[in-house]
């Protein structure tokens, strides 16, 4: 079997599911060619595991002061481009095209009649799981943005519906230092960020940004720039995550039983749903605004009992050799009878 899999390469959440898939394909031998698309290509980072992978332009998002902006995306994104990437991608030769929430490998799989798989967490928005905002634009989003033959959406809980669980890779080495706490908050800047965590001078926050703050008189607030092996370090001893409300940090978050605060991303419905999500099951605590409050009443809160959820990328590569691509219920229902979800989580089902 030979796969191209495509990713969105926006954010940082589609890149840890596919290093975990890379590692489960890489177990069975398969030929696997990744394009990533979403980001300049300079801008990707630890990515060995990708072998000689392909990186175009794509379709993305623009950001300005914690907030979708649709003005800069309409001003960074090009149709035009779009439609020349999905032209120059050449399928012959492979059985099947693996996508997560990638626009021009769908486009291209569609367009050349290939087979395609959708792994998103995107996907499982399209169930009635617990949203906000949604409207006619954020469907077709969901439905046109990267459209496959079969979406495999993930969550943290399946409420009644035929879903895979996150894809987590997380440290063995796990510990619990009350008073470190890890911020990834990429959206927000960096000053802003200072000053949330000012008067909290008896804990240490490690901060992993794009950028540094023009000034940090703060010995409680250590800078870095993004690391992987760094991030994951400190992700597995810390108490808790202050962070945007994307889904991949917070599966981890969750896994680990380290508490969550999440801040999302103005404007966009993904994090907004996830912070409904996350209310709900009672898995963590949110702020729409940076918000010093809420972040001491956070501070003071027990940490939560880690889920095991099982190793999904190793039962899709299976269920993939299989070649019955048509449902994965089956599949969804087998991965989700290995989960044991805290007592409070069982009655969120329809």
């Amino acid at each position: 079997m030979r796969i191209l899999y495509g990713v969105q390469g926006t954010g940082n959440g589609h890149l840890s599911r596919a290093r975990v898939m890379a590692k489960a394909l890489a177990k069975q031998s398969i030929k696997v060619d990744f394009f990533f698309s979403g980001r300049e290509a300079r801008h990707y980072f630890d990515m060995q595991c990708f072998g000689d992978y392909r990186a175009e332009t794509g379709l993305t998002f623009a950001t300005h002061n914690g907030g979708v902006s649709m003005t800069k995306t309409a001003w960074q994104n090009s149709l035009s481009a779009l439609v020349k990437d999905v032209r120059n991608i050449d399928l012959s030769g492979y059985d099947l095209v693996l996508n997560d929430f990638e626009p021009v490998s769908a486009w291209a799989a569609k367009q050349q009649g290939v087979p395609s798989v959708g792994i998103s967490h995107q996907a499982a928005l399209r169930y009635a799981v617990p949203k906000v905002g949604d409207n006619w634009f954020n469907q077709i989003l969901l439905n046109y943005f990267a459209p496959v033959d079969n979406a495999l959406g993930c969550h943290w809980h399946h409420f009644g519906f035929p879903i895979l669980p996150p894809f987590v890779e997380v440290s063995a080495e796990v510990s619990y230092a009350s008073h470190e706490i890890l911020v990834y908050l990429p959206f927000e800047s960096p000053e802003a960020i200072v000053e949330l965590l000012r008067p909290f001078d008896g804990y240490l926050f490690q901060v992993f940004h794009g950028s540094a703050p023009s000034a940090n008189d703060l010995a409680h607030v250590c800078w870095s720039g993004f690391s992987r092996d760094g991030f994951k370090q400190v992700l597995g001893r810390c108490g808790g995550v202050i962070a945007s409300a994307g889904f991949e940090l917070a599966s981890e978050a969750l896994t680990l039983g380290k508490k969550l605060l999440v801040k999302p991303l103005r404007g966009q419905f993904e994090q907004l749903s996830n912070v409904v999500a996350l209310e709900l099951l009672g898995a963590a605590d949110c702020m729409m605004t940076l918000d010093s409050h809420i972040v001491r009443r956070w501070l003071k809160a027990p940490r939560p009992l880690p889920i095991a959820y099982p190793q999904v990328g190793d039962a899709l590569v299976a269920w993939l050799q299989q070649g019955e691509w048509q449902s994965g219920e089956a599949l969804c229902q087998a991965l989700w009878q290995q989960v044991e979800l805290p007592e409070t989580w069982r009655k969120k089902s329809p």
